[in-house]
């Protein structure tokens, strides 16, 4: 089969992409900034095992135009929700995605709350969102245009505003200086957002606009405008452009690094770089409990064998560790006994403690300069849990 003819007449615009077997049946649903070239680059380089096996069982593919990469990133989670194919769910299920959640306080806030968190008492939820980084994004680009509090509770006048307020992303609720229905206009604009409305949301603002102009109210008026022109106008370009798109890796890359003073209040890190970016919410950080003294080796291993014990955490494509081949065989080691085969990259200083020194097997989502960020990031990452753990034990002394 030609495969060719699957992409060919494919836009160069945003959008998303159902790719479905030969009895109609739905394999996989992707977003994308550029729908060509997403979709060609499935066939016109080389992938893991699982992307190669989803290609194999192609027959067709549809896609949907959207205007921004926000709203393929939307489109994208409620088709998910709706079909739940096969190689969107792999590995995991809808307790591993996250879900944007609007609380029920009387001035609801927005939220990220990952599947198995979820109770049923949140209040109303959109998604499931399969990355976290392009989800968080999302929210950090809406927030700019509908503004949300973090706040529990109303504040009063007078109150100084909080930081957010400062930055234009909370609409004054610390202040007290927002009505609920006021507020409300903001929740009920992004709820049709993430339910796909956004020409909805246009008109009610074009309506808004035009009743404010209408009673003189100039300053609404303008306010509400920039409202519109802020939507039609997203400036989206960190949202999937480096997250999805094929100018970037796609796959999860988990570096560690040690950070100890001879052994003392000693500190393993985790970090995560999702489709080549540190995906913050997925850092975690590990107080070292067997190894007594400086033995950085087994440390390591402990932090690998606790972190791999984890069963609901994903599983990455590729792990980098700080330090040379003793590392990297003993990170392979750990593998081993879970039955698990992932590529393992150590970086080692050279004889002149300037170059890096690279050995193991490097995985396909990565690559040297990318490592050398996620090594970096490791290291100030565990730097900084180390130091405050150290404080912590002085202040408790």
């Amino acid at each position: 089969m030609d495969s060719k003819r699957l992409y060919e007449n494919l836009p160069e615009t945003p959008g998303v992409y159902i790719m479905k077997n030969a009895v109609g049946g739905i394999l996989y649903v992707g977003k994308a900034v550029n729908l060509y070239r997403r979709v060609s680059s499935y066939f016109l380089r080389p992938h893991d095992a699982r992307i190669e096996s989803l290609v194999h069982e192609i027959n067709t593919i549809e896609h949907i135009c959207t205007d921004t990469a926000i709203e393929a990133l939307i489109l994208e989670s409620a088709l998910i929700k709706r079909h739940m194919p096969p190689y969107n769910v792999k590995e995991k299920d809808d307790k591993s995605f996250l879900y944007v959640v609007f609380t029920k306080d009387a001035f609801p806030r927005v939220v990220l709350v990952r599947g198995k968190d979820v109770t049923g008492n949140e209040g109303r939820l959109y998604g499931p969102f399969v990355s976290a980084s392009s989800a968080r994004t999302a929210l950090a680009i809406l927030r700019k245009i509908f503004p949300w509090s973090d706040h529990r509770e109303v504040g009063k006048k007078g109150n100084r505003p909080c930081f957010n307020a400062q930055l234009g992303l909370c609409p004054q609720v610390c202040t007290g200086g927002i009505t609920k229905t006021e507020y409300a206009k903001n929740i009920k604009n992004l709820q049709l957002f993430f339910k796909g409305e956004k020409k909805k949301i246009i008109r009610s603002l074009e309506k808004e606009m035009d009743v404010y102009a209408k009673a003189l109210q100039f300053e609404k008026a303008e306010a509400v405008k920039r409202k519109l022109f802020a939507l039609q106008h997203i400036q989206e370009t960190a949202l999937l452009g480096k997250h999805e798109d094929v100018e970037g890796p796609v796959g999860r890359i988990e570096g560690y690094d040690i950070s100890t003073i001879s052994g003392t209040y000693a500190v393993g890190a985790m970090v995560v770089f999702t489709n080549g970016l540190p995906d913050k919410a997925e850092y975690r950080t590990f107080h070292i409990r067997t190894v007594v003294g400086p033995d950085d080796v087994g440390m390591m291993r402990e932090v690998l064998t606790r972190r791999f014990e984890n069963k609901e955490w994903s599983l990455p494509d590729g792990i980098l560790v700080d330090g040379g081949i003793g590392q990297v065989n003993m990170a392979m080691e750990v593998l081993r006994e879970f039955g698990l085969t992932i590529p393992v990259v150590g970086i080692a200083k050279g004889p002149d403690r300037k170059n890096n020194v690279f050995m193991g097997l490097m995985p396909k989502c990565g690559t040297k300069e990318i490592m050398i960020r996620v090594r970096d990031e490791a290291h100030r990452f565990s730097r900084a849990r180390h130091i405050k753990r150290r404080a912590k034990a002085f202040l408790d002394s």
